[in-house]
């Protein structure tokens, strides 16, 4: 981003038109006008055509060369194709004619994923044994060989014709279980309004709930709206727990149906993550959690609070409401990372200098924040930047993901350039680290550096433990099925309330209607299994951060090399491997125990910071 005179702060909301070119991202480096991009989808569309007449010609290995180089480039064409519509209705998101570009797409998506169908069945028709034969003799087609003996080795899990069959058509129900929770949570929900004690008016939908948790500071005010909010869950806990018991019912039955001998096997056998992983990290976490509630104790004496409740764990411990305007911390992030090295401090400023960075909102724009991996051009980033410490770190987040793009396009052919979310959460985790780091080196503010320091933590908690919780959680219920047992609102809501307990211990004072917390986490209901991969990133980020900041230099250096290589490796190998290679073996204790160590740390310095 190149220097300049004139501050633009983030204050009131802005046409896009009226922001500054370098605060928005330039998409000509994708397509430099709808019309290529209108030849590039039509060269997709043939190419996804030509890709279906190769069906039955896999059994001559010049053939199953052709299909790969193929697959490759529709998969180019489709990040480019996608990403351009995509973005463009993200800057604006009432506009009808792109929203029907992008809708477009979708559905050549589908026709392609209908055109490749074929491949993965028949790919598996021949004799691995030859498939390797044919990698030994051809360099081209050996490129490929991981992703080849991937497919293989899943092989033992994909039934017959018929089979496959009528896994594809029970399918169509997977879904049905969340739908019904959304509609039931968010389009059916009547939210509650509520004259809270100090007289404030207001409707709890969970966005207002959230805010009165985080910024109100009349403790009666926070305890009324958590019980009323509650109380929508309550009152409909049979309903949650009937639409839960579907989705355990369902993944039961898949992982019986693939020779799966548990739900959790089953989760993760597509990544090729063993069991004891995860049991280890739910283990080592439950041993791990003095930290956790002596920050709660900490917390409830520096409120001055008599009890202390889960609608207390998030409001500020001090006044702080500096603004840090984007301009002013563009220099602080490259500086951050000067223990990556200097290469890796230069392509990050490229990335912050590249205008591929959607800074502010503006009326019509997609919320939140994301880092876009647009294969052939570059990452982008959206934000919503308001000058707030959170935005500040948000950034930092992002930047990670962008640098992890980077790295792992530059350096991996296409069918590896991608990586799986059990790797995708390293980086930018631990970017925010190195950021965190850099903050507390350089603040001179008391109620800053507590501020920041709270920041961690709460990330700590939120990011590890609280996941880690949610994953225990879930397997425990999956249990239920696995052993007959009968599910109900009182056996999950009894699951539920003894996690709360073994977790937080005597650190909380506990409500009744903390028991049924668990109606409420959509993740339960649409992707379960997945949010333990949000605490074994934050796991490895904290052991990579202990290897790259301490020891001799040596050794700092080596873990900084290995660290890059990772960064570089993409999807080329599964991704328990990739992180054994840069240090972290999320099979032992260690490593979990790095986060306790690094909370515990963190606890140690807020306690100083606030007596």
């Amino acid at each position: 981003m190149p220097e300049t005179s004139e501050t633009f702060a983030s204050t009131d909301l802005r046409d896009r038109a009226e922001i500054p070119d370098r605060f928005k991202w330039d998409l000509t480096r994708i397509y430099p006008d709808w019309h290529a991009w209108e030849a590039a989808y039509a060269e997709l569309d043939a190419n996804i055509a030509a890709f279906a007449e190769l069906q039955g010609s896999l059994s001559e290995g010049g053939a199953l060369l052709r299909a790969f180089e193929l697959r490759d480039l529709i998969g180019q064409l489709e990040y480019k194709v996608w990403y351009f519509a995509s973005l463009k209705h993200d800057e604006d998101q009432r506009d009808n004619q792109i929203n029907a570009k992008r809708q477009q797409v979708q559905i050549l998506f589908a026709r392609a994923a209908q055109a490749a169908a074929w491949f993965d069945p028949e790919l598996l028709q021949v004799p691995l044994a030859t498939v390797r034969q044919w990698m030994d003799g051809d360099p081209a087609l050996a490129v490929y060989r991981f992703a080849i003996e991937d497919l293989y080795r899943q092989q033992e899990h994909v039934l017959d014709e018929k089979g496959e069959r009528l896994m594809s058509l029970s399918s169509r129900f997977s879904s049905s279980p969340y739908d019904a929770y959304a509609a039931l949570s968010t389009a059916d929900m009547k939210h509650p309004s509520i004259t809270l004690p100090s007289g404030v008016e207001a409707t709890l939908t969970y966005g207002q709930y959230r805010a009165i948790l985080a910024t109100n500071p009349n403790q009666a005010d926070r305890a009324a709206a958590f019980h009323e909010f509650h109380k929508v869950y309550q009152a409909n806990v049979n309903t949650y727990a009937s639409l839960y018991s579907g989705v355990l019912q369902r993944d039961w039955f898949h992982s019986q149906a693939r020779g799966y001998t548990s739900t959790l096997e089953a989760a993760l056998h597509g990544n090729n993550i063993p069991p004891s992983v995860f049991e280890n990290l739910i283990a080592q976490t439950k041993d791990g959690v003095e930290p956790l509630r002596r920050y709660h104790r900490l917390r409830k004496k520096a409120l001055k609070l008599d009890r202390y409740h889960s609608y207390d764990t998030t409001i500020p411990l001090v006044s702080f409401d500096r603004k840090y305007p984007y301009e002013r911390i563009l220099s602080w992030l490259p500086k951050s990372v000067e223990p990556l090295g200097d290469d890796y401090r230069r392509m990050m400023q490229e990335v912050l200098d590249g205008q591929c960075i959607d800074v502010y909102e503006n009326p019509g724009k997609r919320s939140g924040a994301y880092s876009a991996p647009v294969y052939g051009a570059q990452p982008y980033m959206l934000l919503n930047y308001n000058d707030t410490l959170d935005a500040v770190f948000t950034l930092a987040h992002e930047l990670g993901h962008s640098m992890h793009t980077v790295l792992s396009h530059a350096h991996q052919p296409f069918v590896y350039a991608g990586y799986t979310i059990f790797v995708a959460e390293v980086p930018s985790t631990l970017s925010e680290e190195l950021f965190l780091d850099y903050m507390l080196e350089h603040t001179s503010d008391e109620h800053e550096e507590i501020v920041l320091l709270q920041h961690a933590i709460d990330g700590i908690v939120g990011t590890f433990y609280t996941q880690v919780m949610f994953a225990d959680y879930e397997w425990q219920a999956h249990k239920l099925v696995e052993e007959g047992k009968p599910v109900t609102a009182d056996v999950l809501s009894e699951i539920y309330f003894g996690l709360l307990q073994a977790y937080h211990g005597d650190a909380i004072d506990y409500d009744e209607a903390s028991r049924t917390t668990w109606a409420r986490i959509p993740h339960f209901y649409s992707t379960p299994y997945y949010v333990y991969q949000y605490a074994t990133c934050f796991a490895s980020s904290a052991q990579l951060m202990k290897q790259l900041t301490t020891g001799s230099e040596h050794s700092r250096r080596e873990a900084t090399e290995r660290y890059l290589t990772l960064l570089k490796s993409g999807g080329s190998d599964h991704p328990m491997t990739l992180l054994k290679r840069a240090g972290v073996d999320l099979s032992k204790p260690e490593t979990v125990q790095a986060v306790v160590s690094q909370l515990d740390g963190l606890v140690s310095k807020l306690e100083r910071a606030i007596s």
